[in-house]
């Protein structure tokens, strides 16, 4: 059975001064690789953190890009829509970008 489409958001990280953006409603079926691969067309993807739920084995829907510089960031932020393995994520409407 195919992920439904789900609407998801990619909002800046600003209280650590660092270049990563959170992204949530990543479809259960992408991997962080496929997750580094699509951002990396907007810059050097330094880590890509999608933590694991032990108990299901599947990983919970969020993650964090770790960018090299704050221009990359803002390259990914300004992308209107990301489709991570077929689905695709939207931007909040409430995202700040410093």
């Amino acid at each position: 059975m195919a992920a439904p489409a789900a609407r998801g958001a990619m909002a800046l990280r600003t209280n650590i001064g660092r270049p990563v953006a959170f992204v949530r409603k990543i479809p259960w079926t992408a991997a962080s690789s496929e997750l580094r691969e699509h951002f990396a067309q907007f810059g050097h993807v330094r880590k890509c953190t999608v933590p694991f739920d032990k108990e299901t084995g599947f990983h919970k829907g969020m993650g964090w890009i770790h960018f090299s510089s704050e221009e990359e960031l803002h390259n990914a932020l300004q992308q209107e829509n990301h489709v991570i393995d077929g689905v695709k994520c939207l931007k909040s409407p409430t995202l700040r970008a410093n």
